[in-house]
């Protein structure tokens, strides 16, 4: 019988460790005069469309400067930022920002100024590096990576997260407050792995985390954990324990360079000893696609960042109880 597996496109498959991304351009003129052409790029995944920039942007009061103001998209009020006011670059010219990329994550809807917008491009996790310490510093330690595509050019991957966290525009659920015992069910305090390559993102997870009470560990992405948990499980080996004496949970993002978090899952899921450790996938991807990834790759939960009363039940409901085993 054939196999039934072509429902998703191919990259949306799970374990393909691939993504697409939107290649857009930021042009900055030089002090020669001559023009300097950056070449960007963001995850299509969050990304809900390009338009052409609106005429109907509203400064709005409180606002940082990078912020232009606010648009009515589709029937939706969202502040539209301005990417060359946050990369202090001069302009060509003042009528330079033509396209908005609309992109939804972390629960928000925001619109950003860009130059032009090239085109899709799929690529694999795999293929992105490091920036240069040089590149990363220049845009403020907000390149999640770099691709190197036709020409020898260097696409830079942003880290559009930690963008708007730098401008105080990252709303966290319930982090603020204690979450009241009737909420949530708490089964006990928890040593737990989290994957995610956005240190803003990992600095939130954390802080929800330990607040209740958990140890924390990190990992920057795929390869990362796997590492670390070979070193817990020969640990655990040495110590005569199971890996789950040392480790109750792991909490882990999908988009990530080197092994994306549905290949990591996969492989931990697959793993005789790992697949013993409960896995959630917390991304600031809503959409059904994702969902069903996660399923495909037997997570346990799925979880849309950042909401801290949503974690702490998933941590409490899934995390290994070794004390009533």
């Amino acid at each position: 019988m054939a196999k039934k597996k072509d429902f998703l496109p191919k990259i949306l498959e799970t374990g393909a460790n691939e993504l697409e991304v939107i290649d857009f351009r930021m042009y900055e003129k030089m002090e020669d005069s001559s023009i300097y052409e950056w070449v960007l790029g963001v995850n299509v995944a969050k990304v809900k469309e390009v338009i052409l920039r609106p005429d109907n942007i509203v400064k709005a009061p409180g606002m940082p400067p990078e912020v232009e103001g606010m648009a009515k998209i589709r029937g939706e009020v969202v502040p539209i930022v301005n990417l060359a006011k946050w990369m202090k670059i001069e302009e060509p010219s003042e009528d330079a920002g033509k396209y908005v990329i609309v992109m939804e994550f972390l629960r928000e809807i925001v619109g950003v100024i860009v130059h032009d917008a090239k085109r899709i491009r799929r690529i694999r996790w795999s293929d992105i590096k490091r920036p240069p310490p040089s590149i990363d510093e220049r845009l403020g330690g907000k390149v999640i990576g770099i691709i190197e595509i036709e020409g020898g050019q260097l696409l830079l991957l942003l880290d559009f997260e930690g963008i708007l966290d730098e401008l105080g525009m990252i709303k966290v659920f319930g982090i603020t407050d204690e979450v009241p015992e009737d909420e949530v069910k708490r089964e006990g305090k928890f040593k737990i792995l989290i994957l995610d390559d956005s240190p803003v993102a990992r600095r939130i997870i954390r802080g929800i985390l330990e607040k209740d009470g958990h140890e924390v560990i990190e990992a920057q992405n795929g390869i990362e954990g796997l590492k670390l948990l070979e070193r817990i499980l020969e640990e655990a080996k040495e110590e005569g324990v199971d890996i789950t004496d040392e480790i109750q949970l792991i909490v882990s993002d999908i988009e990530m360079p080197g092994m994306d978090g549905l290949t990591f899952t996969k492989k931990v899921k697959e793993h005789p000893e790992f697949s013993k450790i409960p896995v959630i996938i917390n991304t600031s991807l809503s959409d059904k696609a994702t969902v069903d990834k996660a399923k495909m790759v037997h997570a346990d939960a799925h979880l849309v960042k950042f909401d801290a009363p949503d974690l702490l039940k998933l941590v409490h409901k899934y995390a290994v109880k070794k004390n009533k085993q």
